[in-house]
């Protein structure tokens, strides 16, 4: 699908094809400016509007869109372009935090799955359960307090670990998908240099203190493992039912505007069709008209 400057295709990261994160741009902009970008937005979200209405009626499918990324990428304000296309009604999102003591008592999959959305609903996750193989492989010590038998120590997690999390992940992405769940996860890849600006931002405007937290400083003085970490999330993970797509986020208007495209796109392909009433029932409904038409009809 291709218009107005954006090819979603390119975007997206094919299964079994492995990629590298410095072979995708963080500042593309298509063939579009900023106006017209915007524009085009606005004509997505009356279309999304109307697929999510569908969605709802059919009632067999469900769709859950994954937010992954740098701290300052946009995920938040990018998940608050989509949401106002959508009637809030029939979507939910979660914003996935450090795992309580209660969370911690179950899997790691356990809270995203009692997050999911059901049938004819759509769920959006601000972080997921890739963090379980971004921040905590860049922190191996978290794994610890899962209380994995066999993994008390950090030393013990290797290779065989990352590889069993990474097929766990398959596996429940492939379950969801099976049973009628539409799944879209987006990297948002920002630039060092972007982000960095991001952080002035928030430090200089009053109004955006509260956005910053000197933790963030810590994990970017990390970047090469983090970019590391989702290189080997994404190749292990992009499958033909679960994509990823690595947008590229220095541009916010463009992020946004190519994200609801590819929401868009995912919906045109269910071929959604609202559900169509028995010949009896359809009897029924002319009956009941005449009825409410009636000059005595109360």
């Amino acid at each position: 699908m291709k218009r107005m400057g954006v090819d979603i295709k390119k975007y997206k990261a094919a299964a079994g094809k492995k990629i590298k994160l410095k072979n995708y741009s963080t500042d593309d902009a298509g063939d579009l400016d900023k106006e017209s970008g915007k524009a085009e937005l606005e004509a997505v979200k009356v279309k999304l509007n109307t697929y999510q209405e569908t969605l709802y009626a059919e009632n067999a499918h469900s769709v859950l869109i994954i937010f992954q990324a740098m701290d300052a990428a946009g995920k938040d304000s990018a998940i608050a372009h989509v949401m106002s296309g959508l009637n809030p009604q029939g979507c939910e999102v979660y914003s996935f935090k450090t795992p309580t003591t209660n969370e911690y008592e179950h899997d790691f999959l356990w809270r995203h799955h009692l997050a999911l959305p059901q049938r004819g609903r759509i769920g959006i996750h601000n972080r997921s359960h890739y963090e379980n193989v971004l921040v905590c492989k860049v922190h191996p010590e978290y794994i610890l307090n899962e209380r994995i038998p066999g993994y008390d120590q950090v030393d013990k997690i290797d290779k065989q670990f990352w590889k069993s999390r990474y097929e766990s992940i398959r596996s429940f992405e492939k379950h969801l998908a099976d049973n009628g769940t539409v799944i879209l996860k987006f990297f948002l890849h920002v630039s060092p240099d972007e982000q960095k600006q991001r952080f002035l931002d928030r430090i200089n405007d009053p109004a955006k203190n509260w956005k910053f937290a000197s933790g963030d400083l810590t994990e970017r003085a990390r970047w090469k493992d983090y970019m590391a970490a989702y290189e080997d999330a994404i190749n292990e993970t992009s499958t033909d039912e679960a994509p990823w797509y690595i947008i590229p986020a220095d541009k916010k208007w463009f992020a946004r505007l190519t994200i609801s495209q590819i929401i868009e796109q995912a919906f045109a392909d269910l071929k959604l069709k609202f559900p169509v009433l028995a010949d009896s029932e359809l009897e029924k409904l002319d009956e009941y008209k005449k009825q409410r038409e009636a000059p005595d009809a109360f």
